[in-house]
């Protein structure tokens, strides 16, 4: 019984333990950071979209780096790595409906849009 004990709550203080333990990539990230971080990459997707697909429309830098900001991201990690590439991939997104999203991405972020207004401008 003593042994039985034992190695249960050896195994209790392994599990709580490992659990505790980054892996071998360091500690989870906080979901949160993650979120805005992602949120911050399809605002930059989004512009870039824009930019290229829009014919009258175009994005607002300064109004894009404040959101940015606003979000805790630094808008310089939208231009390398991973931010850029998930950014990209946005666009690639956007670009299968250009005039559904033209139309959505002005109705939200035109203007009188519901979300950022003015991040999306008439060039």
């Amino acid at each position: 019984m003593k042994r039985i004990l034992l190695a249960a709550a050896l195994t209790a203080v392994l599990v709580a333990s490992s659990v505790a333990q980054p892996g071998p990539e360091g500690p989870a990230p906080d979901p949160k950071t993650e979120r805005q971080r992602n949120g911050a990459a399809k605002l930059a997707g989004l512009v870039a979209f824009v930019d290229a697909s829009c014919p009258e429309m175009r994005g607002d830098p300064e109004r894009l780096s404040v959101a940015v900001t606003r979000l805790g991201v630094d808008p310089v990690d939208l231009r390398q790595g991973e931010l850029y590439l998930r950014a990209k991939a946005y666009t690639e997104i956007y670009q299968k409906d250009v005039p559904a999203n033209c139309k959505r991405a002005v109705e939200t972020f035109g203007e009188a849009g519901t979300a950022i207004p003015g991040l999306i401008v008439k060039k």
